[in-house]
């Protein structure tokens, strides 16, 4: 295991701001810190890093403590690399010099060869002598990452990496990175708000809400089976659909009986909420259910269609393009829930 986050708490003066929050990384594996913004997800990083004291817990990097509440071992000791949100990259030094910053200790020889192999590494090689302002926004984030990454850092902290670039360019350099990672076999922690990143770049990922952790697991798991309905509202797009509880392993819905588990305690008449993501509502012509277009978003290959029931609830359901229907049409769908999501009902 090379980091380890053990129930570690926060405050500012009488206010906790980070709760009990635990989780680990083994050796290479990439982790993510996802939420909405203000909810903490920073404020763990800064205190891996060495910014933030704790209030109570622990956090180890390489079997060793390096904060507790007795313990702080300053930040420039904990051989960790950064990479900002802004890149923060020296504006009057070339490429060559931003990515040797760190390790000006070497001696020349193997300090340009490592600058070389890093530049090679992010798909730069022949960029040493050019300066920051004369690269692009994306170009500039590989230089960050390769300067983070020149000292052989035990570990990597990004906070928020790619939030200042365009869509289309973020979605082409987040695998590029990931796969920069897995070659050097660098333990790396990602913090997000935004699902793409964490879904195409981690590992494993932990959703915190208002200081806690509301999940640790992959990406998948997040979306199939969410543990609260925070996450299950937060990743994804979904919506609750009203039921009731028929065994401990049917549910009883306007779209028909669905099997699945039930939470622990909701027996027989227990009414409970369901979650139902867009690709459990099928498009069916033939379908006894029907029910009312009321909104339509088209996305390019598929339409978002927002579907109201006949007892007024509410579904999404992604359906190919070239069908194509009006807003108040009423259509024919069947659900093809594979991934029972329950939760007892909020009472009105």
């Amino acid at each position: 295991m090379l980091l380890d986050v053990s129930n570690i708490n926060i405050a500012y003066g009488e206010t906790t701001i980070i709760h009990d929050v635990s989780f680990s990384l083994n050796d290479g594996e990439i982790g993510c810190l996802l939420g909405p913004s203000g909810c903490g997800k920073t404020t763990v990083l800064r205190a891996i890093a060495g910014f933030e004291k704790l209030n109570d817990g622990k956090i180890s990097i390489q079997h060793g403590v390096v904060s507790s509440r007795q313990l702080h071992v300053p930040p420039e000791q904990r051989r960790i690399g950064m990479v900002f949100q802004d890149f923060a990259l020296f504006p009057h030094l070339n490429v060559a010099d931003n990515i040797a910053f760190g390790i000006i200790k070497m001696k020349k020889a193997a300090r340009d060869k490592r600058v070389q192999e890093l530049l090679q590494l992010v798909g730069l090689p022949g960029y040493g002598q050019q300066y920051p302002h004369q690269l692009s926004g994306g170009q500039q984030q590989r230089v960050a990452i390769a300067r983070a990454m020149a000292p052989r850092p035990s570990l990597l902290l990004m906070d928020e990496p790619f939030s200042s670039l365009d869509v289309e360019l973020r979605e082409q350099l987040v695998p590029e990175i990931r796969d920069i990672l897995r070659k050097e076999k660098i333990t790396a922690i990602l913090v997000t708000h935004d699902q793409f990143e964490a879904f195409s770049m981690a590992d494993k990922i932990g959703v915190i809400n208002q200081g806690r952790l509301e999940q640790l697991d992959s990406a998948y798991n997040l979306y199939h089976q969410p543990a609260s309905r925070f996450v299950a509202d937060f990743i994804g797009q979904g919506v609750m659909l009203k039921g009731t509880v028929l065994s401990d392993n049917q549910v009883e819905t306007e779209l028909g009986i669905i099997a699945g588990p039930v939470p622990t305690g909701c027996t027989k008449g227990c009414p409970v909420d369901l979650l139902v993501r867009p690709d459990d509502i099928v498009h069916d012509d033939d379908a006894e259910v029907t029910a009312e277009v009321i909104d339509k978003r088209f996305r390019g290959a598929d339409f978002l269609y927002t579907l109201r029931l006949s007892s007024g609830g509410q579904v999404l359901c992604l359906t190919p393009s070239h069908h194509d229907h009006q807003i108040g049409e009423r259509i024919g769908i069947h659900h093809e829930i594979d991934h029972l999501v329950v939760f007892p009902r909020y009472q009105d």
